[in-house]
């Protein structure tokens, strides 16, 4: 006799339950794997070195949260389970330490629980008012790039995600695109940091410098971001005396809004276009074809000459409020000015100087 073991209606063997539970768990642990995998990658970046410090008292957790919030990795609490899994936790150094971006979250925990701080880090200072020029031939001597025109070709050339390289003026004869954007101060880069890293690296600073509320300022006077710095850059190389700063670029202001129109004839735009600095310029030097011999053309050069610092860019955005419309050196060693109102009282100014 047969017996039938037909199942009832909408009713599976319990042997494909058991594969559908298998199968579901599977792909829980597969995901769930994936997910931890893809939480230990780094999260990308161009290689710039990236700096943080380790205070007296930080733990696993809060560092992973700075390394989250820097992103040099995708999870903080994965690397304070990391370190706890390795038995690292409580050695992390207090320091100040200079990361790769694109380290793995072990080569990170590493370098934290060893100590070193450098990393094959080098430093180097940009001094304030250098050209790109100059720039390059700074990098060049201390061995950061060997090749100087790969250093001008990004300045030139180079694809950078600022705003404010995006809306940098085209075809108006500038000599170096990034002149003036370069933020002048003293970095630390890897020793294998390409040109665009290291110019990136300076155009972030700029970015960071040109806070809100500079940036507010500027819309009030009427300036955007390249005009501010132009005009910071003749403050940076006209003036040798940081009270002083604030006065010239009331001067550059008072000029470019004369009726009837004051061309600006600032000695350090001839320079930038021949090339070279003259302690005394001739006659014939203010007559160098160039957009940006301010002695031959109206209002701005169509760009800044050298990279400005911060005092000048400062005094660019809040000018002194005065009606002085020509200076000239004292010519006393003291790198200060005599400031006129009219041009009669600057060739006093000029006599007395001794020029």
């Amino acid at each position: 006799m047969t017996t039938n073991h037909s199942h009832l209606p909408g009713q599976k063997p319990r042997g494909q339950k058991w594969w559908l539970l298998f199968a579901l768990c599977i792909l829980v642990l597969g995901g769930g794997l994936y997910y931890v995998q893809n939480q230990l990658q780094p999260p990308g970046g161009n290689g710039q070195a990236v700096e943080i410090n380790i205070p007296e008292g930080a733990n696993a957790a809060s560092v992973g949260q700075q390394l989250e919030d820097l992103n040099m990795i995708k999870n903080g609490t994965l690397f304070k389970w990391y370190l706890s899994y390795e038995g690292t936790s409580s050695n992390l150094k207090i320091g100040k330490y200079y990361l790769k971006q694109g380290m793995s979250m072990e080569e990170i925990a590493r370098v934290l629980v060893e100590g070193d701080a450098k990393y094959n880090t080098l430093k180097f200072t940009i001094p304030e008012g250098y050209t790109v020029d100059q720039m390059a031939d700074e990098l060049v001597k201390d061995k950061l790039i060997t090749d100087k025109q790969a250093f001008l070709n990004e300045v030139d050339k180079g694809s950078f995600d600022y705003d404010f390289v995006k809306e940098i003026p085209a075809n108006t004869g500038i000599k170096h695109r990034l002149e003036g954007y370069l933020f002048p101060d003293t970095y630390e880069v890897y020793q294998d940091a390409t040109p665009h890293q290291i110019v990136d690296t300076m155009l972030k600073q700029t970015d960071a410098t040109l806070t809100p509320e500079w940036r507010g300022q500027m819309k009030k006077l009427g300036l955007n971001v390249h005009s501010a710095l132009t005009i910071a850059s003749l403050v940076e190389r006209e003036a040798a005396v940081d009270a002083e700063r604030p006065i010239i670029s009331g001067v550059i202001r008072n000029r470019l809004s004369a009726a009837p129109a004051m061309k600006l004839q600032i000695d350090a735009t001839v320079q930038y276009a021949l090339g070279k600095t003259k302690e005394n310029l001739l006659y014939k030097d203010l007559e160098v074809d160039s957009p940006y011999n301010t002695y031959l053309h109206d209002n701005l050069p169509p760009g800044p000459i050298a990279a400005p610092g911060k005092s000048s860019i400062q005094a660019a955005i809040y000018p002194a409020v005065h009606d002085f419309y020509f200076y000239v050196t004292k010519n006393d060693g003291s790198g200060e000015h005599f400031f006129a109102h009219s041009y009669e009282e600057h060739q006093r100014n000029i006599a007395k100087s001794g020029q």
